[in-house]
């Protein structure tokens, strides 16, 4: 994505130096454009935790580059397996949801078990973390190829009116490496010439829509509007959203989907009003391990001050301000998870498919191994 004349992915090394890793700091958006430079595994942790970088693509990245820290930090005063799985395991408690942490995570541990010259250590660390955000970025830009032809096939059927698309939170190239998942198509019908216009929801209570998604989509110079979370609902009753598009922090094998807080409630006005719920995510997003996403997908719970205050710009200065009375309790769950049976299907790197076990592993066809599970169950 272009921020100005500059194309940016939202993490990224540079060849002056080796040992640090640039990210886009999200805290400050829109209305400051500040660069971050990690150079540590803890550094990076914070990063993850403190949502400096957030979205799941993104979050898997960043973990990946973590690993390579971990690689640089080995001091030899434990094994290496040790010292890898304590690094991994440090990761992973940042942000326990979003599965493409511990998919990367993993990913690294697999390869850097393997080898056994530790000078080659650091090196297939970063090889491995380029590798994922690479993945990363190329799954984004795929998505957007497949959900692009939904847009259109819309389009199609107004006459070329706008195709008014329902987003929640920040599933864009923000929350990627580059295209993002749920803005991707988007993106992609754009660039075809499609019209197209954007309801964006605010997403309390950090307000991802109306702080990046916003900020995304005016950059890209497409037409949106930001609205308030409960504003949805009256929008579908009134015939004025085509779709619904949503990223995916987490989708288990049978289509049930964890995204941000609130996407559940657009899922069930949008099929009380019979509109299309599509839900985007790279492979790398779905738990090949877990059936029941109600039960089983750990939600993660945040500081009751996110849901208090309120951030953005006061007198030229970005500025915090209480919201509630200053006792008061808060609860802030981070997610939330919409069964299969309200999604009108999945948009991947491979593809379009039902939210179910069947339609998936046709899709993915190299995880025929968890079929037998869930028939047998």
């Amino acid at each position: 994505m272009k921020v100005g004349d500059k194309h940016y992915r939202t993490i990224w090394m540079e060849n002056r130096k080796p040992k640090s890793v640039f990210v886009i700091d999200q805290r400050h958006l829109p209305h400051q454009f500040v660069i971050e430079e990690i150079t540590s595994l803890d550094a990076m942790c914070v990063a993850i935790k403190d949502m400096h970088v957030r979205g799941a693509g993104l979050i898997g990245a960043a973990a990946g580059y973590g690993m390579y820290f971990a690689a640089l930090e080995f001091e030899g005063n434990q094994s290496l397996e040790t010292h890898f799985f304590e690094a991994a395991e440090k990761l992973k408690a940042t942000r326990p949801t979003a599965i493409d942490l511990t998919w990367a995570v993993n990913k690294q541990l697999s390869v850097l078990s393997k080898i056994t010259n530790l000078d080659e250590v650091s090196t297939k660390a970063l090889q491995t973390a380029h590798e994922i955000a690479d993945l990363n970025a190329e799954h984004g830009l795929k998505i957007g190829e497949h959900g692009s032809s939904l847009i259109e096939t819309i389009g199609q059927q107004k006459n070329g009116e706008p195709v008014n698309i329902l987003t929640h939170c920040n599933a864009g190239w923000l929350a990627f490496v580059d295209y993002g998942s749920a803005t991707s198509p988007i993106y992609h019908a754009f660039e075809k010439g499609i019209s197209v216009h954007v309801w964006v929801d605010e997403t309390r209570p950090r307000n991802q829509g109306a702080r990046l998604t916003a900020w995304e989509l005016k950059e890209m110079g497409i037409p949106h509007t930001v609205i308030a979370d409960n504003t949805g609902g009256h929008l579908m009753q009134h015939g004025m959203v085509d779709m619904v598009i949503v990223g995916s922090d987490r989708t288990t094998f049978t289509g049930d989907v964890a995204n941000k807080i609130g996407t559940y409630l657009k899922a069930l006005a949008a099929n009380d009003n019979g509109i299309p719920f599509y839900v985007t995510l790279p492979s790398s997003s779905i738990d090949w391990e877990t059936k029941n996403g109600l039960n089983d997908i750990p939600i993660e719970e945040r500081g009751a001050e996110e849901v208090k205050y309120i951030q953005g710009l006061v007198d030229k200065k970005i500025s915090k301000v209480l919201l509630t009375p200053k006792d008061s309790k808060a609860a802030n769950y981070a997610f939330d998870v919409t069964p299969a049976r309200l999604v009108t299907g999945l948009i991947t790197e491979r593809g379009i498919c039902e939210a179910n076990a069947e339609s998936i592993f046709n899709l993915f066809p190299e995880r025929k191994q968890f079929e037998h599970t869930v028939k047998n169950e």
